[in-house]
């Protein structure tokens, strides 16, 4: 439920020919693959191959790889350096949202192992000299060669030497006593070792953090890192009294799309939602104030306090009562049908970005995707199991009937306790017994294939409205 799925749309021949050049540029550099791996090698290892040492990481975008690999790539087969690169573009655009794979691995395009120190501060400058005029991702916790620059560096093991960690295998260095001990990405330089690129600059270590120029405001706790920026819990100290507040962080280049968008501009572009959503008299998010620094973007917002619809659920053995569903579903029917009078659509409906406050209403969280009726967006955007898995020709503009469907399947979800999966539907009463056919119907509708045939937002409200008053007749008739 987590992971997002964008697809741009705006000119698919741009992204097959970037697709094509990138395969092609592995095939001829790249040529030693493992079907089990997202890395391609440049070569098998050879003597003279360290087990550990300084590793040079190259960042790149999607849309850029192509380029930065091609202007590497010889200058390091002509040297007879061993390195990888990501198997598909694919691969770079999840490497770089930090989410199927981890944060730390953001920006780590192309990884290169120098055979000694060296090496490794020659290859630091020439890789930089040819990729410095590219826009890329930082790498976290790696250290950075040279300000603005694309090549980052950290001491690692170069060879899969393991250790238990708690139970776990984790990957190794060896410590000068010849112990093995755990490689740890948020540590670039163990301690025990020299850093060789000192003499040629002194090098920038990139933060998991806000800057402290960011500030006043005092970060508590980080609640999501991925590529595009973080989400933090902070005090804003500007406040009198001094007050909790949410701090959202699109980044420069930050999980930049098929759509050249970073986390930057999708940071930009939902606080002009909110602010036209609150003028319309929507509840959402109240937004305090907007910092920019180096291009990152920083919002200070209100704090929610309370848990998301996809803890409450989990916590509810993973469905709720009917009458908890309809009450659920009437307020987010309210909204949906609130933002599409006033000429948005949502496109991220889902469990986890609805707060359920202390009086138990739902608040929405997370609008970067939103769109407006009028102009859809042809990149599209939501998340697996709450969006149809195709648009169809001739369909109404997808935004506000994806809308609705992702209402249906967060309906399907409430009663069923199951995820809907549109390849193989499941009747709600073959999961739920006694579940009103009006009810049943309604959600059904909604996940309609048909997009036409789904019900408007205001319809939605009105018919689970007449539901929930239902119920208590049918029930007071029983009694009599």
């Amino acid at each position: 439920m987590t992971n997002e799925l964008k697809i741009a749309a705006k000119d698919g021949s741009t992204v097959r020919q970037l697709q094509r050049k990138w395969e092609a540029l592995c095939a001829e550099y790249l040529r030693v693959a493992d079907d089990d791996s997202m890395w391609r090698y440049s070569r098998m290892p050879a003597p003279g191959d360290l087990e550990q040492g300084w590793k040079l990481h190259v960042s790149a975008t999607i849309l850029n790889a192509p380029q930065i690999l091609s202007s590497v790539a010889p200058e390091l087969r002509a040297g007879g350096v061993q390195f990888k690169a990501a198997r598909t573009l694919n691969d770079v655009q999840n490497l770089n949202a930090g989410l199927l794979l981890t944060y730390s691995q953001i920006g780590k395009i192309i990884t290169v192992y120098p055979r000694h120190d060296d090496e490794a501060v020659y290859l630091a400058q020439r890789l930089h000299q040819l990729t410095y005029r590219f826009r890329a991702p930082s790498v976290p916790f790696d250290l950075r060669f040279r300000e603005r620059s694309n090549i980052y560096y950290r001491y690692g093991s170069f060879k899969q030497m393991q250790v238990e960690r708690d139970g776990v295998p984790v990957l190794a260095v060896r410590s000068p006593s010849g112990e093995l001990v755990p490689d740890r990405r948020e540590i670039p330089n163990p301690g025990w070792v020299c850093d060789p690129f000192q003499r040629i600059k002194r090098s920038v270590r990139e933060s998991d953090q806000p800057p402290a120029t960011a500030k006043p405001f005092l970060v508590l706790r980080a609640l999501v890192q991925r590529g595009k920026g973080g989400v933090y819990q902070a005090i804003d100290a500007q406040s009198t009294p001094p007050r909790l507040c949410l701090l959202k962080e699109g980044r420069k280049h930050g999980e930049v799309n098929w759509d050249r968008r970073d986390g930057a501009w999708r940071l930009r572009h939902e606080q002009r939602v909110l602010s036209r959503l609150s003028r319309a008299g929507i509840v959402v998010p109240q937004i305090y104030s907007r910092t920019e620094i180096s291009g990152n973007v920083y919002l200070k917002m209100e704090y929610v306090d309370g848990e998301s619809l996809h803890r409450r659920l989990l916590r509810q053995s993973r469905r709720f009562s009917q009458r908890t569903v309809v009450s659920f579903g009437i307020q987010i029917a309210t909204l949906l049908a609130q933002m599409h009078q006033a000429g948005w659509a949502w496109r991220d409906c889902k469990p986890n970005n609805l707060i359920v406050n202390s009086q138990g209403k739902l608040v929405p969280i997370d609008f970067e995707g939103a769109e407006r009726i009028n102009r859809p967006d042809p990149a599209l955007w939501g998340t697996p199991g709450f969006v149809p898995r195709a648009v169809r020709e001739n369909a109404p503009p997808p935004g506000f009937t994806d809308d609705l469907f992702s209402l249906g399947a967060i309906l399907f979800l409430l009663i069923t306790g199951r995820m809907f999966d549109e390849t193989e539907p499941i009747r709600i009463a073959r999961l739920r017994r006694h579940v009103p056919r009006e009810l049943t119907r309604l959600i059904e509708s909604l996940l309609s294939v048909d997009p036409r045939r789904r019900p408007s937002a205001q319809s939605v409200q009105l018919r689970l409205t007449a539901i929930s008053r239902e119920r208590p007749r049918a029930k007071r008739r029983q009694a009599a």
